[in-house]
């Protein structure tokens, strides 16, 4: 028996070691269904001769939970639509980059003007001030920075932060997302802190750079930040890459404190949690962090983040520029961020598409969508629950709120997971690969909710069941 299948207390009649069987065979018959509905999309990724290594312009792309990854033909609002002709409600929103719905008008018609005008020059645009204005206006009083990724946004900012402060580590939580900065790919195992696994090409000893401590944990924050060789904390606000762990009450105000008692900065990382509110979730909880980040859906789904510093930290910056010589060379930036393509598609998200009216929608779809799987899971005699950040939910396999990335872990059941996601999808819903996060956007209508809140049921009463899988 696996680690996932030691037991837990479930409803009478309902065995872990059971479930995660039935899970395995609901996989098996709902691939065979997947497959058979999507044969021209089987062909095309089987072809050994597409040009892309492994058959995908992104490796990663092949390890969504399904036999093989469908084609997009068309993406709009809420839905999808595959080669094969298929039709899908989209809660995966290209996992945030679409948080707004696919293809929002105000940011198609800002891409159709800005062709005519010219993508990108290395000089700024006319929309400049503007943008500048919306930006501080929406997130707060920093100053800004365009760059195309929030990878690119956190590794420049980690620079500033590392040149600001004279230190040279950064601390991370354990289990932490920020895209694919170097420094943030550590583990914590035995209390100590080592290089993520499956990493490629990895030369650099990033441990000699990095700290990594338990999320929720203040002894350790203290312990950390008490040696003063912590340049910054990089943080998200909520974590959200082994599942969505939820602060302890007071913790990101101790996570402030501390910082500022031992001169490290904070680094607040808003790409996921952008989803919480107008502003993210610096904004609705009034954070104070000296450097700011948010990614993906900012432009409303075109290659752009902002990365904004504190007054005093761009102040720093300034003078550790003044001291230099020649120009450019600093490592920081790249030749299309700050383009005119991604200012004109900021001002347009900024303006018409990420607004309080759109995340009142989401929250208020979000609440149904939560006390829907809350009362299937109770109905089926599950021993989850559900993990909210704003429109952003996920499914928990523990009776409780997990608190670190090692309680995340342990609460793992990859073969549920599977078979939820397959399962559902079958069903026409399209959830994360991972964890099956499920985000809502404005374009995502009530019909649709209830839809995937009924695929979910049905999927959980089938998992439960004591009848074998036909």
């Amino acid at each position: 028996m696996s680690n996932q299948e030691t037991a837990r207390p479930l409803a009478p009649g309902l065995d872990l070691a059971a479930l995660t069987s039935k899970a395995r065979a609901i996989s098996e018959q709902e691939g065979k269904i997947y497959a058979q509905r999507r044969a021209r999309s089987k062909a095309m990724f089987e072809n050994p001769e597409t040009g892309f290594y492994d058959q995908v312009p992104q490796h990663w792309m092949r390890d969504w939970p399904m036999p093989f990854p469908f084609a997009v033909a068309g993406a709009s609002g809420s839905t999808l639509t595959d080669i094969d002709g298929n039709e899908l409600t989209d809660f995966c929103l290209g996992d945030t980059g679409s948080m707004f719905g696919h293809a929002p008008q105000p940011v198609v018609e800002a891409l159709a003007q800005s062709g005519t005008r010219g993508l990108t020059t290395m000089l700024p645009s006319g929309e400049t001030t503007k943008v500048g204005k919306l930006l501080t206006d929406r997130f707060g009083p920093f100053v800004f920075q365009v760059a195309a990724t929030a990878s690119d946004a956190n590794r420049f900012a980690i620079r500033v932060a590392r040149a600001v402060t004279g230190r040279k580590k950064v601390l991370v939580f354990d289990g932490c997302y920020h895209g694919a900065v170097d420094e943030t790919l550590v583990d914590l195992e035995d209390g100590k802190t080592v290089p993520r696994s499956n990493l490629l090409g990895q030369v650099v000893d990033v441990t000699t750079t990095s700290v990594s401590i338990p999320f929720n944990d203040v002894e350790a924050l203290k312990a950390a930040l008490e040696t003063k060789e912590i340049a910054v904390v990089l943080a998200e606000p909520v974590m959200t890459n082994c599942g969505m762990i939820l602060p302890d009450e007071g913790y990101l105000d101790t996570l402030r404190e501390l910082t500022r008692a031992n001169g490290t900065l904070l680094h607040i990382d808003e790409t996921h949690t952008i989803s919480t509110g107008l502003g993210g979730y610096t904004a609705v909880h009034g954070l104070e962090p000296d450097i700011f980040v948010v990614g993906k859906p900012v432009g409303g789904g075109i290659p752009v983040a902002i990365w904004g510093m504190s007054k005093d930290v761009a102040q720093g910056m300034s003078d550790i520029r003044a001291k230099m010589t020649g120009i450019g060379h600093s490592g920081i930036g790249t030749t299309l961020s700050g383009s005119t393509l991604q200012i004109a598609c900021l001002r347009a998200c900024l303006e018409e598409v990420m607004t309080a009216e759109a995340y009142a929608t989401m929250n208020r779809n979000a609440d149904r969508l939560e006390q829907g799987f809350t009362d299937a899971i109770r109905a089926a005699g599950l021993p989850w629950h559900v993990s909210r950040v704003g429109a952003r939910l996920e499914i928990v396999f523990s009776a409780t709120p997990v608190r670190n990335a090692k309680e995340a872990h342990a609460a793992e059941i990859d073969d549920i997971q599977h078979a939820l996601h397959i399962s559902l999808l079958n069903q026409g819903y399209l959830v994360t690969p991972f964890h099956n996060m499920v985000l809502v956007a404005p374009t995502t209508t009530e019909a649709q909710i209830e839809g995937l809140l009924g695929a979910f049921e049905q999927v959980l009463t089938r998992l439960v069941s004591q009848e074998d899988v036909q």
